[in-house]
C-alpha cells in the first residue's frame, strides 16, 4: 500500500476539508466530484491529476481501494474541476507504471518515495466536449 491508512482517514477527515476550497485552482490538483456506489450521495474529493495527451491520470495515492476510487469505477465516470474548467470523464482505467512515466518528471520522485505505482486513467467526453 502506498500510503498508510491511518494518513488516509486523516486526510479525508482534516486534510480535504482545508484543501477542498483552493484544490481545483492549484496546477496538478482538482476536485473529482463521485457519486457514493451506496448512498447515492456527491461527493467532492482533491486528487493529484495530470494530462497525459489525451487523457488524464490521477495518482492513486492511497491505492485502489479507497471509497472514491471504488465509486468512480463503479459508475464509469466522474466530473473533475480543474483550474476554471468543468471537465466530465469517463471509462476509468487502473494502471500499474513503477516509474511514473504517466506523471510529468518533477512529480516522479516524490510518487517513488510514496510508494504509489498505481494510476487511474480516464478520457475526457468527446461526444459531448471536454467542458460542460
Amino acid at each position: 500500500m502506498p500510503l498508510p491508512e491511518w494518513l488516509g482517514r486523516f486526510n479525508r477527515s482534516v486534510t480535504n476539508r482545508v484543501t477542498r476550497p483552493f484544490a481545483g485552482r492549484l496546477p496538478g490538483f482538482a476536485i473529482l466530484m463521485h457519486t457514493g456506489r451506496r448512498t447515492g450521495h456527491s461527493h467532492r474529493t482533491p486528487v493529484n491529476i495530470f494530462r497525459s495527451g489525451e487523457r488524464f491520470v490521477i495518482a492513486l495515492t492511497y491505492g485502489r481501494d479507497t471509497d472514491w476510487v471504488r465509486n468512480v469505477m463503479a459508475s464509469g465516470s466522474c466530473i473533475v474541476l480543474t483550474r476554471a474548467s468543468t471537465i466530465r470523464l469517463h471509462d476509468p482505467r487502473i494502471v500499474t507504471d513503477p516509474r511514473a512515466m504517466l506523471v510529468p518528471s518533477p512529480i516522479r520522485p516524490i510518487l517513488r518515495m510514496a510508494n504509489v505505482n498505481q494510476f487511474m486513467e480516464l478520457w475526457p467526453d468527446a461526444s459531448r466536449g471536454e467542458t460542460e
